[in-house]
């Protein structure tokens, strides 16, 4: 199979655009994704639920990172990219197509980075290679129980229709007090296929609940951040991480979504670690 790809004239987008046909768990993917080349090791990106590849595109346009390769893509059921069955779609599943994704693009060692959902995959990833991982940003990631108030809601909020209980969770956050929520919950639907939503959701409290997510995380060889919004800061694992010196990154006038709330600090957080 062929990768297509889009060449973005130089001095607009700044990174190229490719779709990568990928045949994952027996499940046929045609994955989007963005991505540059550079002389420095590249950062690859995972985004969270509800989220799409380019909450990381302005990678770009800070100069901390001129010369540093990426790789970002839509997982399958979020985005541009099509899955050719969604109720296959899990957290397992996202950490093959990020195994697929590496393989296709010849990543071997690599900075990774990963939001929430994709933290959680990222952190898997991570576990499974980590003699190629060189550091490992977690915002916000999960590693423990209370971290799923989101994916929670498919145990807590039961209904028999998948496409009900997708309009009730958006209906939920948009009207959630925290930084970001009314905006990240406007785009749910265009960027998330519904079909996907319990799969993913099941999974993430499966693995919070019974993963060993902490012991996996604290295990990890390479240079760890955790970053989280100032609205999370009594996250009870915090003066844990902090003890097993992992550096613990607050983002200011910020909730869930630093990409959102805050993407300056954001950016900053995230180009000392992978420069250090």
């Amino acid at each position: 199979m062929s990768t297509t790809i889009a060449q973005v004239s130089p001095g607009t987008a700044g990174f190229d655009h490719a779709r990568v046909p990928l045949v994952v768990q027996g499940v046929a993917l045609d994955v989007a994704t963005i991505h540059r080349t550079g002389p420095l090791s590249p950062v690859v990106f995972l985004h969270g639920f509800g989220s799409t590849k380019e909450d990381y595109a302005d990678i770009v346009r800070h100069a901390e990172f001129s010369g540093r390769a990426f790789l970002a893509w839509d997982a399958p059921g979020c985005g541009e990219t099509h899955c050719g069955d969604l109720g296959r779609v899990s957290i397992p599943f996202l950490v093959d197509t990020a195994r697929a994704l590496l393989a296709h693009f010849g990543v071997t060692e690599f900075h990774l980075v990963g939001h929430s959902m994709g933290g959680l995959t990222a952190l898997l990833l991570a576990h499974a290679m980590p003699e190629r991982v060189l550091s490992f940003v977690d915002i916000e990631g999960n590693v423990a129980p209370e971290d799923c108030f989101l994916s929670r809601q498919i145990i807590d909020y039961p209904a028999d229709d998948p496409q009900h209980f997708f309009d009730e969770f958006i209906l939920r956050t948009h009207g959630s007090p925290a930084y970001a929520s009314a905006l990240y919950a406007a785009s749910l639907r265009h960027k998330v296929r519904t079909g996907a939503v319990a799969g993913i959701f099941r999974s993430m409290v499966e693995l919070s609940d019974h993963g060993d997510l902490m012991d996996k995380f604290l295990s990890l060889p390479m240079p760890r951040m955790f970053m989280h919004g100032e609205q999370n800061a009594t996250l009870s694992y915090l003066p844990r991480l902090r003890e097993a010196r992992v550096r613990v990154e607050e983002v200011p006038s910020c909730g869930h979504f630093p990409m959102y709330s805050n993407p300056l600090h954001m950016w900053s957080a995230i180009a000392k670690h992978v420069a250090s």
